[in-house]
């Protein structure tokens, strides 16, 4: 575990908002299907970057408890 992986996964969410952005059809709702989308990856992306964060570095360490 690293927090390289943060990175990594960084990337590859780049690259389908990218997709998502390139390859949404023309037509009066383009703009929604685009905002939605974006902002669902990007919501997925911090949940789970946070999530992960907080596993690898606790506030409240183990060493802490007695």
């Amino acid at each position: 575990m690293s927090g390289y992986n943060v990175l990594f996964v960084l990337v590859i969410v780049a690259a389908l908002m990218v997709t998502s952005w390139v390859f949404t059809p023309k037509g009066p709702n383009q703009t929604l299907i685009r905002t939605g989308s974006l902002l669902a990856l990007t919501c997925c992306y911090l949940m789970w970057m946070i999530t992960y964060m907080a596993q690898l570095h606790p506030l409240i360490g183990a060493h802490n408890h007695r």
